[in-house]
């Protein structure tokens, strides 16, 4: 087994490790049950419900607009600034409306970190695996005859994406695990900014939530295009810097929870 198979399955693993193990932390060292971590973990998947096909949506439709033919620079921004506030929306919007309706008395600081693990270990989780299952797939590929699965019309392309896989730098490939982390730590910023809209009474906070969580999807498509790979990494840790500092920052004093509690019973 060679070491790019070893960094693409670790990559995949830690993907899921890592949620897991920082909800075992969190709930342990809180006396926390899970509920509230499994709910931002369902919000995820029902954020991108919704998600996904608007932007499917759109997308077709921009593809028979006037825009094929603005300028590329133009088209990047607007697709930067589109995707950033769909993704804001659908999943600030969402977190919202779950706390709002159905986690009604997940009400505190802490409730809304692991209400965030949770969202943000959701999509870890997911292209943890999806990433599992598309090694698998490679290692298929690589050793069979590719022209025997494919129809004719397709080969090439296939070839192509089988070709780019294999020749990535091993190191290259932790980048993934690396970026899940990143995303969680502001998962968990974002979910307690939508957490203070509740228990400060002021939407405002929600706002704050969408705006920030446009900044950031937006500003990783362009680095991505402008910068590369490895910049992008290093504005995604800037980023959940900051998180973790405002996270911390809005910690209010709570008294402890009764050991194995569940805030969605008491």
């Amino acid at each position: 087994m060679n070491i790019l198979v070893i960094a693409y399955a670790l990559n995949g693993l830690l993907m899921i490790a890592m949620p897991v193990g920082l909800a075992f932390f969190l709930t342990r060292r809180w006396k926390m049950g899970w509920g509230i971590w499994w709910i931002g973990f369902a919000t995820f998947v029902i954020s991108q419900a919704g998600h996904l096909p608007f932007n499917w949506l759109v997308d077709s439709l921009l593809d028979k607009s006037a825009m094929l033919y603005w300028p590329r620079t133009s088209q990047l921004l607007f697709s930067a600034a589109f995707l950033g506030l769909s993704a804001g929306i659908f999943e600030e919007v969402s977190r919202y409306l779950v706390l709002r309706f159905w986690a009604k008395k997940a009400r505190s600081w802490r409730n809304g970190v692991l209400f965030g693990a949770g969202h943000g270990g959701s999509e870890a989780i997911i292209l943890g695996l999806l990433l599992l299952l598309t090694l698998v797939n490679m290692l298929v590929l690589r050793n069979r005859d590719i022209s025997t699965l494919v129809p004719a019309e397709q080969l090439e392309l296939v070839q192509q994406q089988v070709a780019a896989f294999w020749s990535a730098p091993w190191y290259q490939t932790l980048l993934g695990a690396l970026e899940r982390a990143l995303a969680i730590a502001c998962h968990i910023f974002m979910a307690t900014l939508v957490m203070k809209a509740f228990t400060d009474r002021k939407i405002i906070w929600l706002f704050a939530a969408i705006s920030f969580h446009a900044l950031l999807d937006s500003s990783a498509v362009l680095a991505l295009e402008y910068f590369g790979p490895y910049w992008t990494e290093a504005l995604l840790v800037v980023f959940a810097v900051v998180s973790i500092f405002l996270t911390l920052a809005l910690c209010q004093p709570e008294a402890a929870p009764p050991e194995n509690s569940n805030p969605l019973t008491r």
